[in-house]
């Protein structure tokens, strides 16, 4: 049996280090400064056997919701693997898009169930595609994951998309994980969570991708009280709680989210002008440029693996990126756009350069 059940996590933190790294899908990581009144929260122990009631409310505040429907978690990959421990058994399917990130669907067969895929295609911009979802569907389905926006592409799903699908879900009486990880770093926001629109949804996020505080490890679940409190049980036997000073400087930065935002869109921004720039230079690189995320996922014309191309960007130009293979994609790579802007602007010169 492999020991990794997800192979990307574990190229990510072995592979050598480039000096212009576009590996990461982080927004560049916020200093102690970036949140006012951080030091004054700091505390060591407290109440949160069920999560920080305070952190629980910050969440349910954000979305509109009550705080039975929030669960906390380690991180958002924390929180899509309590989903799966509360609500997946032996021979359950859960049906998992591909391309995909492999935390989405390694845990599930050590879990006893089945991975089933469904595809979203290049020549459709990566859209979400209820038909797809549909004709993989089973009898057996319990679980229909997505990402929103998709990772690795940026590709942003519509509200029809979501709820063909919800519906879709509860001719079955399947449940639709959403992890929208990436969602709040998608101009015009606040959007909305895919749990609000129905108890068939369930949605998973974090401070980490959209607001630069990967360090927190503040995440969640926001689902129906019932599957909510099946999570919380099934956090009792995982990690029993989360790290208390970590969950009172979460709750800080809840008060500050729109300021965090102001200071990831100040990234962001100029970062993507950069990169959109760059394509119009090098017309040989097809690549959508979605409306938000940290990442994008281009490929070069005519070629059916990157991986040459990835590893010739390492060992000569010392340039970062991450195969596509590892999102079962070879003919792409990912690049990330949330970094520092010079790191940038100098890694694409190198993938100019290698061109």
């Amino acid at each position: 049996m492999s020991l990794s059940l997800a192979p990307y996590m574990q190229w990510a933190k072995r592979h050598r280090p480039s000096r212009w790294d576009l590996t990461n899908s982080n927004l560049l990581a916020c200093e102690i400064a970036d949140l006012p009144g951080a030091r004054e929260a700091l505390e060591l122990t407290g109440d949160n056997d069920e999560g920080y009631p305070p952190l629980a409310e910050a969440i349910a505040a954000r979305y509109g919701v009550t705080s039975a429907m929030v669960a906390t978690a380690q991180g958002t990959s924390g929180a899509n693997f309590l989903v799966y421990f509360a609500l997946v058994g032996p021979g359950d399917e859960v049906l998992v898009e591909r391309p995909g990130y492999d935390p989405l669907f390694g845990p599930i067969e050590r879990l006893g169930g089945c991975v089933t895929r469904f595809d979203r295609r290049v020549e459709d911009g990566w859209r979400l595609d209820p038909g797809a979802v549909e004709r993989a569907v089973t009898p057996r389905t319990r679980l229909i994951v997505l990402t929103n926006p998709h990772n690795p592409t940026g590709a942003l799903a519509g509200d029809d998309e979501l709820e063909a699908i919800g519906r879709l879900a509860e001719r079955c009486g399947a449940s639709v994980l959403v992890d929208e990880v990436y969602l709040d770093s998608v101009p015009g926001g606040p959007h909305r969570a895919a749990a609000t629109r129905g108890p068939v949804f369930i949605t998973t996020g974090s401070l980490t991708k959209s607001y630069g505080l990967p360090g927190l490890r503040c995440g969640w679940v926001l689902a129906a009280p019932g599957v909510a409190e099946r999570v919380r049980r099934a956090r009792d036997v995982v990690d029993g709680s989360g790290v208390f000073p970590a969950e009172r400087l979460s709750v800080v930065a809840f008060q500050h989210l729109e300021a965090l935002g102001a200071r990831a869109r100040s990234i962001l921004d100029p970062n993507r002008a950069v990169f959109e720039r760059f394509l119009e230079r090098h017309p040989s690189l097809e690549c959508l440029v979605p409306p938000g995320g940290t990442t994008v996922f281009p490929r070069v014309g005519g070629v059916a693996d990157a991986d040459p191309l990835v590893d010739r960007l390492a060992r000569e130009f010392d340039t970062g990126v991450v195969p596509g293979r590892f999102f079962q994609a070879p003919a792409h790579f990912r690049l990330g756009l949330g970094g520092p802007l010079d790191v940038l602007e100098e890694g694409l010169r190198r993938i100019g350069q290698a061109l």
